[in-house]
């Protein structure tokens, strides 16, 4: 019997401006409420309300979680198998 498997998680990647933000968070539950929230971005990319822009650009969409306190801006590919965050805020 082959083991079932939960949906396929989207791979996560940052723009240059997100990984600075990234490497100044040094708290450890900032880490883990951004880790937490990443998770559920991945899982399924649609869950972050999209932000009105034009179609020049990539298509964006925010994430924030009121209880761990965390907002992400990403962008997702086309075959939704890559989130880009574009903004971090812990």
């Amino acid at each position: 019997m082959t083991p079932q498997h939960g949906p396929r998680r989207a791979r996560i990647a940052f723009s240059d401006s997100a990984a600075k933000q990234l490497e100044n968070i040094t708290s450890e539950a900032d880490i883990h409420a951004l880790d937490r929230a990443l998770v559920v971005v991945s899982v399924d990319p649609d869950i972050g309300e999209p932000i009105p822009g034009t179609a020049a650009g990539p298509r964006l969409r925010q994430y924030a979680d009121d209880i761990e306190r965390v907002r992400i801006l990403y962008w997702v590919s086309v075959l939704q198998t890559v989130v880009v965050v574009a903004f971090i805020e812990v």
